[in-house]
């Protein structure tokens, strides 16, 4: 009688874990960085811009007792000497600022918003040429329903970018059947449009019949789709099943798998997990990987890719093949966000109708953008030889 009864108890164990994944207390407030520019003063630079913290939720009010920002230089250069201010003024709706720009508990209403205006100055020796992003690392924390919530998000903002190339400075690497140029950008973040990228720093070398490329981690981080481990909470789920995963997956730490589940939640993580197990015993590898979804491949754990980013979790992009299109209609070449690794392996992710997959494949194996930190998220791919 008891075997009649497991599957009934299995099948409300993992309603359960459902069910208390869905309902897990969490703050709604959002962060996003509006309006942020730098000026060049000489000796000093002055970089400002806005916070903005909106609530969604149709009811819950959240309080914001404290906000601070600790803004990180990067640079090929020391930076020692230089100095670094930084001024938070609270800009709310319907009270007066402050003129000592002391934070004040404030309450964000359902459905409404407030504003942290953010003003940052590096003085001392030549800081435009020693820096050349400023990484903003906001640290607020969020008082309400769900408890007390510390929160943390980082916003990348060029100070510096180079020169797109022209056409009499593109020297094109010989691949097969095809010709290779890496495009160097600035390090890019939320404050950059994709399309405006590509159109920056690739618009005057593109040809009929070319492929242009970007990598998905570029597009993922660009649209925001990065955390702090500080604000993931592992689970029962995710800190056992990372634990069956080769320790170089981004997935075999439990904070990488809980972001995992935050996105297509425990139920098919597990259904996954037990999937793969059983195709693995048939000799199918990747079978998780099949089941849970695109998500699953493309989750970038702590130091996966370039710094500031390497400290944060990047999931995989969003609404790709949209952007492919677009891009395409934009540019008038065929576009397409790639991942490729060290190993040779090149997954096409999206793009635009048309586009020439099998000759991406042949041109990104030997990965010409790189790992490090080449700053080179884009490959123009031209068919033919020399």
């Amino acid at each position: 009688m008891s075997l009649l009864f497991a599957p009934l108890g299995l099948g409300l164990g993992v309603a359960w874990l459902e069910l208390r994944h869905r309902l897990r207390p969490a703050s709604p407030l959002r962060m996003t960085p509006q309006d942020w520019r730098v000026d060049d003063l000489g000796g000093r630079l002055r970089i400002e811009g806005v916070l903005e913290i909106s609530n969604p939720h149709p009811r819950m009010e959240v309080f914001v007792p404290e906000l601070r920002v600790e803004p990180v230089l990067l640079g090929s250069s020391d930076t020692a000497g230089l100095e670094v201010k930084t001024r938070i003024i609270a800009d709310h709706p319907d009270e007066e600022t402050r003129a000592d720009g002391y934070w004040a508990a404030y309450i964000v209403k359902g459905r409404k918003s407030t504003r942290a205006r953010v003003s940052i100055e590096i003085t001392g020796s030549s800081p435009s040429a020693r820096v050349d992003s400023l990484w903003v690392d906001a640290h607020w924390v969020n008082y309400g329903p769900f408890g007390r919530t510390q929160r943390r998000q980082g916003v990348l903002v060029p100070l510096r970018r180079p020169q797109p190339l022209q056409p009499d400075q593109a020297h094109f690497t010989q691949g097969e059947g095809c010709r290779v140029l890496p495009l160097r950008t600035h390090l890019l973040g939320p404050l950059d449009d994709a399309i405006a990228v590509l159109r920056t720093y690739a618009a005057d070398l593109i040809q009929p019949g070319d492929i242009l490329t970007i990598g998905e981690t570029p597009v993922a981080v660009i649209q925001g789709r990065y955390r702090h481990p500080s604000e993931v909470e592992p689970g029962m789920v995710a800190r056992l099943a990372c634990r069956v995963f080769h320790p170089t997956s981004s997935l075999a730490t439990a904070c990488g798998m809980q972001t995992l589940i935050d996105l297509v939640g425990p139920t098919r993580v597990l259904a996954a997990w037990l999937g793969g197990l059983l195709m693995k015993l048939v000799g199918v590898p990747g079978g998780f990987y099949r089941l849970a979804g695109d998500q699953a491949r493309l989750i970038d754990d702590i130091t996966g890719t370039t710094p500031p980013y390497d400290q944060t979790i990047v999931l995989g992009p969003s609404r790709a093949e949209q952007f492919c299109r677009d891009a395409s209609a934009e540019l008038g070449v065929d576009v397409a966000i790639v991942d490729v690794n060290d190993l040779g392996r090149v997954k096409v992710l999206a793009s635009s109708p048309g586009c020439d997959e099998e000759l991406l494949g042949r041109a990104l194996r030997p990965n010409p953008a790189g790992n490090a930190n080449e700053r080179t998220p884009l490959v123009l791919v031209r068919p033919g030889l020399e």
